[in-house]
């Protein structure tokens, strides 16, 4: 006769074992870090060399730049954090 366990319902609907694609991350981070970063750097100095009048305002590359250098900042932790988890977990 098969005995069975009682079984506990989850509440979520993740795996019991869900695990991150770590080598898909690090591809992304590693591909989208310096892109972020040339965007970066481009809208800043767009934003630096542009006329205060001009047809995007300053205001505007400005906010772009400041928005590009906080996803870098974010990829650029991911990346960070990708690489400390494969040396552990590989």
């Amino acid at each position: 006769m098969r005995t069975t366990t009682r079984r506990r319902w989850r509440s979520g609907t993740e795996p019991a074992t869900a695990r991150s694609d770590l080598k898909l991350r690090y591809l992304l981070s590693l591909t989208f870090t310096p892109l972020f970063a040339l965007g970066t750097a481009g809208f800043a100095f767009w934003a630096a060399s542009s006329p205060v009048d001009g047809a995007p305002s300053r205001g505007t590359l400005t906010g772009f730049a400041i928005a590009l250098g906080l996803i870098t900042l974010f990829a650029v932790v991911d990346l960070v954090v990708v690489i400390r988890r494969r040396r552990t977990e590989l």
